[in-house]
């Protein structure tokens, strides 16, 4: 028999999307499965749409909590689940119904303790943007790292991943930050020695208004950098060899922490240290095959002067 997989859904202030992603998630053709949704003290319908849906379902496990962050949610759901493996589903995404069977196949065939999968980006208006070409494969845990730090196809999120489920309660998300995924991410790979990668798309990540990227900013953003840095201080431990990669991955995050201030007033100090620190370290990217274009043409348009920079976010952002 194949071993019991929890999925685990944090929810919070989605009742408009948390029908069609537990939907999607009872549909699975992977029929041996622990559903646990996490409602993190929901304001809105989310509790009593969970509760519907476990009447119906008895592979349902609900759990009503004081909200506490997404972090939170996701450590609650791994603290009480029976599964050998888990995986995470942001209750505001969807997936496909070969999405668990997907990734518990790819352990199987590679013999790894994880496994991900790319993902298609839905935009509010229709747009899509699916990532992978179909193929799959088994990365060291180096090259996975190096990927990741590039962004390149592989990425730092919680979801569209399948992971053994004592790796996820060795390493508990961080409560109370933003970019958590950031500083965990990252460790569930290196507690690998391999990562078994399906680039076929399985998983539908919806890139909302009210999405983090989009919120009006806070200093709590800045997080970004804090979250970036703690990664990259582990990482260059053990893989000193990454340092490009890691530095170009600081830079980023600078550079997206940049963005956020674009229609900020005030502010003038934290903006003055953020093109310091691009201008310093653009080396790292400028002359780098493996750096991303939209690296190098952000490094360009910086270097000459913000308002030129400004204005090519601007409108790039069309």
């Amino acid at each position: 028999m194949k071993p019991l997989i929890s999925v685990i859904l944090p929810i919070y202030n989605v009742a408009q999307f948390l029908p069609r992603c537990i939907e999607s998630v009872c549909s699975q053709t992977y029929d041996n499965l622990e559903i646990i949704l996490v409602d993190d003290g929901s304001p809105d319908d989310c509790g009593d749409i969970c509760d519907k849906y476990a009447e119906k379902d008895n592979r349902i496990v609900v759990v009503h909590k004081q909200n506490g962050g997404l972090s939170d949610a996701r450590n609650k759901g791994a603290e009480i689940a029976n599964g050998e493996y888990i995986t995470f589903i942001d209750s505001d995404d969807y997936v496909t119904d070969t999405y668990v069977e997907y990734l518990y196949s790819l352990i199987e065939k590679y013999h790894t303790r994880m496994s991900l999968c790319t993902h298609t980006v839905v935009f509010e208006n229709g747009k899509n943007i699916v990532y992978g070409n179909g193929g799959d494969e088994e990365l060291s845990t180096e090259r996975c790292l190096e990927r990741m730090l590039y962004d390149d196809v592989i990425n730092t999120s919680a979801w569209a991943k399948l992971y053994e489920t004592e790796m996820v309660r060795k390493f508990p998300y961080p409560v109370g930050k933003l970019f958590e995924d950031i500083a965990t991410t990252y460790k569930f790979f290196m507690e690998c020695d391999r990562i078994a990668c399906g680039y076929k798309s399985q998983y539908f990540y919806m890139l909302r208004s009210s999405s983090i990227v989009y919120q009006e900013f806070n200093m709590k953003k800045l997080e970004l950098i804090e979250m970036t840095d703690i990664m990259a201080k582990d990482v260059l431990k053990e893989y000193p060899q990454l340092k490009i990669a890691v530095q170009r991955r600081q830079l980023y995050a600078r550079f997206s922490t940049l963005n956020q201030f674009q229609n900020v007033k005030g502010h003038k100090n934290e903006k003055k240290e953020l093109i310091s620190y691009i201008r310093m370290n653009k080396g790292c990217v400028l002359g780098n095959p493996k750096a991303p274009k939209r690296d190098k043409f952000a490094v360009m348009a910086l270097g000459m002067g913000y308002p030129v920079y400004r204005l090519c976010w601007k409108l790039a952002g069309k």
